[in-house]
């Protein structure tokens, strides 16, 4: 088992920053990509941003140029500097983290860390 837990979220007007932090612990030998997903409500859970073990990054459209994604592996972190928040940045974020069993991978889950901005 892998346990996630989020931390950073919080309220900021529009044009403000926010830097979200998730630490892995547990069975985290061999976690391969981690990342971030949000939930607004009525809405579907949508990936914001994905890291892999070796460093490769993914972004959804939405937040490229504003949001980015790192990782320290020595601390078992993953985290997410978020620029530039706009009011459609309001969401419960979620931090994911998956690993390979067999011929498949498992995913972890945060209990999520909310982000609201006002306009």
């Amino acid at each position: 088992q892998v346990q996630l837990v989020e931390s950073g979220g919080g309220l900021v007007q529009a044009g403000g920053s926010l830097r979200l932090s998730c630490v892995a612990s547990g069975s985290i030998f061999r976690i391969n990509t981690m990342g971030w997903y949000r939930q607004a409500p009525g809405k579907q859970r949508d990936v914001v941003a994905t890291i892999t073990d070796g460093g490769i990054t993914n972004y959804a459209d939405s937040v490229k140029g504003r949001f980015t994604i790192s990782r320290d592996n020595a601390k078992n972190t993953v985290y997410l500097q978020m620029n530039s928040l706009k009011p459609e940045d309001t969401a419960l974020y979620y931090c994911n983290a998956k690993r390979p069993v067999g011929s498949t991978f498992v995913g972890y889950w945060g209990q999520g860390t909310q982000v609201t901005v006002s306009s």
